[in-house]
């Protein structure tokens, strides 16, 4: 899910003595207004630039790959400090915009210079079930790593650890995670050939995904909706979307003949960690070779059975940075890793914390505000 940064609104324009030097022979001079307004903006952009970098950011949710945990139309402050904040890779940029503007894609940014990744102490370390925002990794051949754009996931496995989905459960280390509290898939449906009542689904939060027949339909639905759902007296059964490993359509990470994974079968795999050494053999390289080429910057050649890093003979190769893996809790209609892999940790912005507005765009004027969703915890 793609994450929109919000510009912050400028502070209340007011009196601040520290920004100009005291001079006695001007000190009973009342200064004049546009040196007011002058003088509050500057402050204003000072310090929601430090705010905003080392403390929060607010973003809004596009997409509906994290529903029902968040809603498009949702409005979040990100916690920077609960991971440390991570320090301007590339320094020149236009405040409080994104990295690219209009329809042309212009850049706010000079990418000339590209400072080494820093963070500072935080509050914390990246645990599972964090909803997390992070830049896009795929986006490693067209923007520096801080100017990439923002996605928000759910961390469902952290550096060193074995992840797998067996029938759309996930196994970390080989014990099963509970499902996100919000969380939602897919399910198969047979009616008795009833029409639906529409505001049933809308109060239970049910999307109609696709109608095969007058009575089957497929159906995303969370997971509190279920049992309510399961009961009306025009359901006939209901059954959970399982794609198996046989039903492959190659599309998922690592994109390699060797894995034949699926959304709801997946892995083994073992997320990367500073300091593990892997062999280098023909499935490793399917796994790690885009991640040690595109975010380690090491390139990798082959010549018959010989493996070359950086030019030189290796059987083994040793991670440099820590990698996460993140998962949407709309299982079955997120990209997310398990379409594009690890996500780097100088890709890490923060943690999602609180939902401080929701608009539902669907809705009339007057019904527009979630008001249900103001200032809610995002758990």
């Amino acid at each position: 899910m793609e994450c929109k940064t919000l510009i912050p609104l400028i502070f209340k324009a007011m009196k601040f003595s520290f920004l100009t030097k005291s001079n006695p022979t001007t000190a009973g001079k009342k200064r004049s207004k546009g040196r007011e307004w002058l003088d509050a903006i500057l402050f204003a952009v000072i310090a929601s630039t430090i705010i905003r970098g080392l403390l929060f950011s607010a973003y809004a949710i596009p997409t509906a790959s994290m529903e029902g945990t968040q809603l498009v139309g949702d409005y979040l402050f990100v916690s920077k400090i609960a991971y440390g904040p991570r320090m301007p890779i590339t320094p020149v940029s236009v405040p409080f915009m994104e990295s690219t503007v209009t329809s042309n894609k212009i850049k706010t940014y000079w990418d000339g210079i590209q400072l080494p990744y820093f963070r500072l102490p935080g509050l914390g370390e990246v645990e599972r079930g964090d909803v997390v925002v992070f830049n896009y990794p795929p986006e490693f051949d067209t923007r520096p790593v801080d100017m990439r754009t923002h996605y928000i996931k759910r961390c469902q496995a952290l550096p060193g650890d074995v992840l797998s989905i067996v029938n759309s459960k996930v196994y970390v280390n080989g014990k099963a995670l509970a499902l996100p509290p919000q969380g939602q898939t897919s399910y198969i449906v047979r009616t008795d050939g009833e029409s639906l009542n529409p505001e049933l689904l809308k109060d239970l939060q049910i999307q109609v995904r696709q109608q095969f027949s007058i009575s089957d339909y497929e159906m995303i639905m969370p997971v509190k909706s279920f049992e309510n759902f399961k009961k009306r007296e025009n359901i006939l059964a209901i059954e959970p979307v399982i794609v198996s490993r046989e039903q492959s359509d190659g599309r998922l990470f690592p994109q390699s003949d060797l894995f034949k994974w699926s959304d709801d079968n997946y892995g083994p795999v073992r997320i990367p960690k500073e300091g593990l050494t892997i062999a280098l053999n023909d499935s490793t390289l399917a796994l790690y070779k885009a991640t040690i080429e595109n975010h380690e910057h090491s390139k990798i050649t082959r010549s018959g059975d010989a493996v070359y890093v950086n030019g030189k003979p290796a059987n083994t190769y040793t991670f440099k940075s820590n990698y996460y893996w993140m998962m949407g809790d709309n299982r079955h209609n997120s990209e997310d890793s398990r379409y594009w892999g690890f996500v780097p940790e100088d890709h890490i912005v923060g943690k999602a914390m609180i939902t401080w507005m929701s608009i539902d765009d669907t809705k009339d004027l007057f019904h527009k505000v979630r008001w249900n969703r103001i200032f809610e915890p995002i758990n």
